[in-house]
């Protein structure tokens, strides 16, 4: 399993990680990128969608420090 953890790419999510701050991050980008060119959706302008009204953030979810507000944007 040690071998799996220096993969970049995996089940074709892309995969980047900060040791030093015990960070994980999965990408999808490119998946979704082909899926938008099948189907003939490559030019399509993104919008901005809302939340549901029942969807509720704890408190415990905010962030704590500019960095995280800035990593959270």
């Amino acid at each position: 399993m040690k071998d799996l953890e220096e993969a970049k790419k995996i089940l074709g999510m892309e995969i980047s990680r900060d040791r030093s701050a015990c960070k994980l991050w999965l990408s999808q980008e490119n998946y979704v990128l082909e899926m938008l060119e099948k189907f003939n959706m490559a030019e399509a302008r993104p919008i901005t969608t809302l939340l549901a009204c029942h969807f509720r953030l704890s408190s415990s979810e905010c962030p704590n420090s500019q960095e995280e507000e800035d990593e959270m944007t």
